[in-house]
């Protein structure tokens, strides 16, 4: 009762004082902090004056809005939707409605790594989200966008330690310490560490993590420069399991406790992620407008994924669901011991031309690629009948019965792009990505043994327009190609498959304004790639049916004033199903897929008290529907969040002290409805919970 009187009284303050933080949970839209994006392609152009939609979630954001996992990105960026986003779990996201693929549409500092992981933010910048298809920046990617994890570097000095909260008994320490040493600065250095108890509001899910990352960089002289990397991190959790229709019903949210998790039995593991990534850079000035860089990576990763897994209500011949009394069956999964291994080689080439009186800003390259995933054989066995209160108890049966698979996938990539200034005020820009994708997969039975190699072509071509000082027009089509994989579970008959690649399109236009103290977006676009599903009568084959259509507005604005700040952005989406095998199924809406997604965020500083900010932040998102079929959904939900942070400057040491509050209305509602595995899922919104940190600069 305490705890809920200090999150009441901390709520009618900030409201009384008239709420807002200008950096908590922002999203820079037009490229002033920072003013560029590496997952565009064109790093060296601000966002303000490129032909692409993307945002940019910086350190001050990240910090202020209490990130410390990839999926609380989605409570910070319009048009990042949640897709699956289970505690404990990897991160799941959707932009512009299509979910992105965790083994292609993730890149850390440009080059591809896989997210079947808890990919560790203790040691990064920012996160970089591309809306839009991304044929131009990668060979294999889901439509949707791509998400860039940019990793701290050797800056200048830094002597950091945070020490943070979280109810309902999450505690962290982290620290960020570097500088620069020898002769006019030439070597630098940075060191990231993170040490983390999870216990969040959510029952059964104790867990930890941790992590230690180092960076160092050499300049050998004014034309070389040497970056190198590494990090290791490690999280163990036990995982969240959702909850799912009732027969033909979808439950009330309002009667549904978030704290439960399925995932709660007496043999329940968590599930534990092992990952080691380092990188070496190269980067040379080879004339006065020419240079050459190389850049190669590797990450190992280790997975042991356990659950307490409710799957379906074979009691009423249901695979899809739950019963209508509120039982379901169990099922004890385990696959421990997956590998997987990604490795990139980047090599490229940067310049600028003068050709016919026009300027070239090119760039051109090669990346070769790597992705090999080993799941051993595993367990999925059904135990007993469960309930969704969380009460009820069943044996384990671990005994291994599932077949596992082997996936290796090679790709070579020949990429170019030329940033065409025609006049001062008109540009043409053109990006072609031609890739080799060679691609291997085989169950451990020696069954479903594939073999394909592909060749495939992705333009893209863009046109923008400084209308005035402020103002750029743009219009843009590209291409796209994804590469989708069937899941490793006994109840597909393709299990572990890997399905033909196949390609999507996008138009988009857009207009863009930035006059410093305030700047906006309005950006239409229309998206069309082949529709992947689930037929699952009884046990599931994923096929790919007809076309997926998506067609939407995005709208994003910001305000600077003397004490208050605006940051607002919005997605209005028409997503649609066309071309379908069955007739019937045209004109379907995907599952999980809002048609409305809008964040807010309202700053105020307190001219009083120098240092302090208050903050609030809203969040709205349209219904979804639950079933392919649309015969369900769940209703729209509105969440509010409130802050506040205070820079207290001592005489050698700057301390900042945050507090937060998120859903401080305690809202029940489904936060999202994944349809995964030809199976129905619900995830409320977590409930109220309150966040505290303590920042030192020293």
């Amino acid at each position: 009762m305490a705890s809920h009187a200090f999150v009441f009284s901390l709520a009618a303050a900030l409201s009384v004082a008239a709420v807002a933080q200008d950096s908590t949970q922002t999203v820079t839209v037009t490229g002033r902090a920072p003013p560029s994006a590496a997952v565009t392609g064109f790093d060296d152009t601000p966002l303000a004056r490129a032909p692409f939609s993307a945002t940019v979630i910086g350190p001050l954001q990240l910090s202020d809005a209490g990130v410390t996992n990839l999926a609380d990105a989605a409570r910070v960026a319009p048009g990042l939707g949640d897709a699956y986003n289970a505690v404990g779990y990897w991160s799941n996201f959707t932009v512009r409605g299509f979910v992105l693929d965790p083994r292609n549409n993730f890149r850390r500092d440009g080059l591809p790594i896989n997210a079947e992981t808890a990919l560790w933010l203790g040691n990064k910048q920012s996160i970089d989200v591309l809306r839009g298809t991304s044929g131009m920046q990668a060979g294999v990617s889901a439509p949707g966008g791509l998400v860039d994890l940019v990793v701290k570097r050797p800056n200048g000095t830094h002597r950091n330690a945070t020490l943070g909260f979280e109810s309902d008994g999450s505690i962290g320490l982290t620290f960020d310490l570097g500088d620069r040493a020898g002769a006019d600065g030439r070597i630098g250095w940075r060191l990231s560490a993170e040490a983390a108890r999870l216990d969040p509001p959510l029952h059964a899910s104790r867990g930890h993590r941790a992590g230690i990352a180092a960076a160092g960089q050499w300049r050998r002289d004014a034309e070389s420069v040497l970056d190198a990397e590494v990090e290791f991190n490690r999280q163990s959790q036990p995982s969240q399991a959702g909850f799912s229709m009732l027969g033909p019903r979808v439950p009330d949210a309002r009667d549904i406790d978030p704290h439960i998790n399925l995932n709660d039995q007496p043999w329940t593991l968590p599930v534990v992620f092992n990952g080691a990534t380092g990188s070496l850079r190269w980067t040379q000035r080879l004339g006065s407008d020419l240079h050459f860089a190389a850049h190669a990576m590797t990450q190992r990763l280790r997975t042991d994924d356990r659950m307490a897994f409710p799957f379906g209500c074979a009691a009423q011949g249901l695979f899809d669901r739950y019963c209508s009394d509120g039982t379901f069956d169990y099922w004890d999964f385990r696959s421990e011991g997956e590998r997987r291994r990604n490795d990139a080689l980047d090599l490229g080439l940067s310049g600028r031309t003068s050709l016919w009186t026009s300027e070239h800003r090119w760039h051109a390259g090669v990346l070769a690629a790597r992705q090999r995933a080993d799941i051993p054989r595993g367990a999925f066995n059904p135990v007993g009948p469960g309930t969704i209160d969380g009460l009820s108890v069943v044996p384990p049966d671990p005994s291994i019965t599932a077949e596992g698979s082997s996936r290796d996938e090679r790709s070579l990539e020949a990429y170019a792009r030329d940033q065409w200034l025609l006049t001062r005020h008109a540009t043409l820009w053109l990006g072609v990505r031609t890739t080799r994708l060679k691609r291997h997969s085989i169950a451990t039975d020696g069954s479903n043994a594939i073999d394909t190699t592909q060749t495939f072509t992705t333009p893209w071509l863009a046109a923008s327009l400084q209308v005035t000082p402020n103002t750029l027009v743009y219009a843009s089509a590209g291409e796209g190609v994804e590469s989708a994989v069937a899941p490793n579970l006994p109840t597909y008959t393709n299990a572990g498959q890997l399905l033909p690649a196949q390609k999507s399109r996008q138009f988009e236009a857009g207009i863009k304004f930035d006059s410093g103290e305030w700047s906006a977006s309005a950006v239409a676009f229309d998206i069309r790639r082949p529709f992947v599903t689930d037929v699952c009568p009884s046990d599931c084959t994923r096929v790919v049916d007809g076309e997926q259509r998506h067609r939407g507005i995005e709208l994003d604005a910001r305000w600077h004033g003397a004490a208050w700040s605006l940051q607002a952005g919005g997605t209005w989406l028409q997503a649609r199903r066309e071309r379908s095998a069955n007739p019937a199924d045209d004109a379907l809406q995907p599952t999980n897929v809002p048609e409305r997604s809008v964040r807010a965020a309202l700053g105020y500083r307190v001219a009083s008290v120098p240092g302090l900010t208050l903050g609030a932040v809203v969040a709205n998102e349209g219904s979804r529907f639950v079933l392919p079929d649309n015969s369900a959904r769940i209703p729209s939900w509105t969440r509010v969040d409130l802050s506040a942070s205070w820079v207290q400057r001592l005489q050698h040491q700057t301390l900042t002290w945050r507090l937060g509050v998120d859903n401080v209305t305690d809202k029940r509602a489904w936060r999202e409805s994944p349809f995964q595995f030809g199976h129905a899922y619900l995830y409320p919104l977590a409930p109220r919970t309150w966040r505290a940190s303590v920042q030192a600069a020293f």
